[in-house]
């Protein structure tokens, strides 16, 4: 097989080249990963000192860059003032109630009342669990609580939040998910579309089974729905044509409950300010994470309607109490840089910028379209998925030991690009601030990367033909 990745960046540092660190989604045993040392703008420079193009934003979350002084700025202050205080028995902080007030204004999708502070999107959709449940029961509804997710999905790492995820690999071995979580189809109309079927026809399909898992299941069992507006690691998959029109219609129907699942797709990454805002989503709870902060600290909000929040208001009084939440929970130092994230975005109308320069980045990617490899290119505003196929056909995917993903992300590796690699799928999602000339950039070593993988497969292919 060849050697898929270039040298390490480790190769004038033996300190790490074996380590102490279990490292997450990490085979066992793996040496010499990959460090980087810091960052400026939309590049990150490894322990050598090589400069990256960061492609993925770290982890879908350096909105803003990673050096963007203000937010600098703001940690320092928070933490000569006040470096923790909690949020437990009545007693919080300033920037906890300010970032509260700024997260329930800024989401216009439909009306929400609260937001509840964590410190991961995982811990936002395990906290939404429990607050559905406990919800039913104050209403004297003890049976309601299942949870339909959807096939391909990711909601996160915690046992109820893998659980929700729809990727067999975070069940694997952990004993998941929960029986309380079901799984309905995957929306993604290329890969699953029966021939001939329209996009509304495949989400009228997609509904409907819906409807069919729900009255199979008993109505009076499901407590919710959980789901992303665009599907971002289990493979970038925006939803087809009508699709959360029909969903949002069978469950109003069974007074299902909709979770939006903005961790990836929030503050702007679709071009609009919420993916809930372009697919005309009307949830009833939103869980945030990433670019909340612009990744730059730890934290995490779930949004309560009113019409939850109001019944949760009422029944931690009959109780005594609402016994949920974290020692970090509305943490002063991530709430002040939050606070901060969201005053530039407001200033520079990060909706406006993404639109503007979105256009180049989706159109520079789509161009290559034509290339023998790859089957189909998705996205909107700053976020895409590439997913090579042999004969351009979701049913005829390269075989797994050739590892054509993998292969072409080390190629962008080697010339000093930084994407996702999952399978046959490639996955970009960059930093807010990139500027024309660095997309020009992407795309240059994008061109290239993707001729020597052609070439690659090329050599392959007619190596099999000779067997």
């Amino acid at each position: 097989m060849d050697k898929l990745l270039p040298k390490s960046s480790l190769a004038k540092d033996e300190r790490f080249r074996t380590h102490h660190m279990l490292a997450p989604f990490t085979p066992g045993g793996k040496t010499n990963p990959f460090i980087i040392d810091k960052s400026e703008g939309c590049y990150v420079y490894d322990i050598n000192g090589k400069k990256y193009l960061d492609a993925l934003s770290g982890l879908w979350c350096l909105s803003l860059g990673g050096s963007e002084s203000r937010l600098i700025e703001a940690a320092t202050a928070q933490l000569k003032k006040l470096p923790f205080y909690h949020s437990f028995f009545n007693k919080t902080t300033e920037p906890s109630l300010v970032l509260a007030k700024d997260l329930i204004q800024m989401f216009t999708a439909r009306k929400m009342e609260k937001a509840f502070f964590v410190n991961s999107g995982s811990e936002a959709n395990d906290t939404v669990v429990r607050l559905v449940w406990y919800y039913n029961n104050a209403l004297g509804r003890p049976k309601k609580k299942k949870f339909i997710a959807r096939d391909e999905s990711y909601h996160g790492s915690t046992m109820i939040a893998a659980s929700l995820t729809g990727i067999p690999a975070l069940h694997e071995k952990f004993d998941l998910p929960f029986p309380f979580v079901l799984h309905t189809d995957c929306p993604h109309y290329w890969r699953y579309h029966l021939p001939g079927e329209t996009e509304e026809e495949f989400s009228t399909r997609l509904a409907n089974n819906l409807e069919e898992m729900i009255l199979k299941e008993g109505p009076d069992t499901i407590a919710a729905f959980i789901a992303e507006p665009l599907m971002a690691a289990g493979g970038l998959i925006p939803p087809p044509a009508t699709y959360f029109e029909k969903i949002q219609v069978v469950l109003k129907k069974y007074d299902i409950l909709f979770i939006a699942d903005e961790v990836i797709c929030g503050f702007g990454r679709l071009g609009t300010m919420f993916g809930c805002d372009k697919y005309n989503i009307k949830p009833d709870l939103v869980t945030l994470a990433k670019a909340l902060s612009s990744g730059y600290l730890p934290i995490g909000a779930v949004l309560v309607s009113p019409e939850i929040s109001q019944v949760i208001d009422s029944q931690s009084q009959e109780i005594g109490g609402f016994f949920h939440g974290f020692t970090y929970s509305g943490h002063p130092v991530p709430c002040a840089v939050t606070i901060e994230t969201l005053k530039i975005y407001r200033e520079i109308n990060i909706v406006d910028k993404i639109s503007k320069i979105s256009s180049k980045f989706q159109d520079g990617i789509r161009a290559f379209s034509e290339s023998p490899i790859i089957g189909e290119i998705r996205g909107t505003g700053l976020i895409i998925g590439i997913e090579f196929a042999k004969n351009k056909s979701p049913n005829d995917p390269f075989p797994d030991e050739w590892a054509v993903g993998n292969y072409f992300g080390a190629q962008c590796e080697k010339l000093g690009l930084i994407v996702r690699s999952g399978g046959n799928t490639i996955m970009m999602a960059p930093s807010f601030i990139i500027s024309p000339e660095e997309i020009d950039e992407l795309l240059s070593i994008f061109g290239k990367a993707l001729k020597a993988t052609e070439e690659r497969v090329q050599k392959r292919s007619k190596l099999k033909s000779k067997l």
